[in-house]
């Protein structure tokens, strides 16, 4: 039985390639017939280096209880262990399915006070600067185009186009009260997947917080770095000294992340929040990942 299951085992990993081609009941049919004719030929093999005397003796009955009984063993574990695997495989697609569906839902979250925020000071500008007005729409289009996207990751060169786009528009109704300042190091592949707007959400999050309370402004601060695990995301704004209560939903976004973060990396991505001084920090982490 373990040379058996040894030799199915070992036929099917070199025909991989192949199976992967086959549609399930193509597939199924063929890792049973690969199993019987194994056993066959194992059986026959059995036959021909056992007793010989004692074959002879109950030649036809012995030969056929022999092979029916092999075979119909086989079939049945085979049929058993592929009915494993394709219940695994439903469930791992359908747990996939379910966290592709969440992670689209969590995307698409964009603060409607953004919204109307935007519209208002495109309205106003139409009239008073065409062009820029013109600008914040296409900003806005390409933001909304990438919340509604059925991507699951893009490059990060991507994702920081959006955040600029975000940028764009928000500085068009805070003006000078808004700086954003970028520290990116020069050699950081910008080519590296990540999932969307998985950052433009903290940017919004720190406008918000850190920028809209302050009368004068603030700088938010957007640090991307790496190691040898991946990519590090840094958030900073500053806080404002009393903090209004109507301005709530800060671990709303935070959740969002998190949430996201764990559902396309599991335990390997890790987000933190620092308080210090007049400063309010998020980081996360996001693992290097080809796919």
């Amino acid at each position: 039985m373990m040379s058996l299951t040894l030799s199915v085992i070992l036929v099917l990993i070199i025909s991989q390639n192949f199976l992967s081609t086959l549609a399930p009941k193509a597939l199924t049919t063929f890792c049973i017939s690969i199993s019987l004719i194994i056993t066959y030929a194992l059986s026959v093999f059995a036959v021909w280096n056992a007793n010989m005397q004692l074959i002879a003796a109950h030649k036809s009955m012995f030969w056929n209880f022999f092979l029916i009984r092999n075979c119909l063993i086989s079939a049945i574990v085979s049929a058993v262990i592929l009915r494993y695997f394709y219940v695994q495989h439903q469930w791992k697609s359908n747990i996939q399915t379910e966290a592709r569906s969440r992670i689209q839902t969590l995307q698409a979250r964009i603060r409607p006070h953004f919204l109307f925020n935007s519209m208002n000071t495109i309205a106003s500008l139409t009239v008073s600067d065409p062009h820029k007005a013109e600008k914040a729409v296409l900003d806005l289009a390409d933001l909304f185009r990438a919340s509604l996207a059925q991507q699951d990751k893009i490059p990060l060169n991507d994702e920081l186009n959006f955040i600029r786009g975000y940028i764009n528009i928000e500085s068009l109704r805070l003006g000078e009260r808004l700086n954003v300042t970028f520290n990116i190091p020069q050699g950081l592949s910008l080519t590296t997947p990540v999932p969307a707007l998985i950052i433009q959400p903290l940017v919004e999050n720190a406008i918000y917080h850190g920028i809209e309370p302050f009368t004068a402004g603030g700088t938010i601060i957007i640090d991307i770095s790496s190691d040898d695990r991946g990519l590090i995301v840094r958030i900073t704004n500053p806080i404002p000294h009393e903090r209004d209560p109507k301005r709530s939903g800060n671990k709303m976004a935070q959740d969002n992340i998190r949430q996201r973060l764990q559902l396309a990396y599991g335990g390997q991505a890790q987000m933190d929040i620092y308080e210090s001084g007049a400063d309010y920090t998020t980081s996360f982490n996001i693992p290097f990942d080809a796919k």
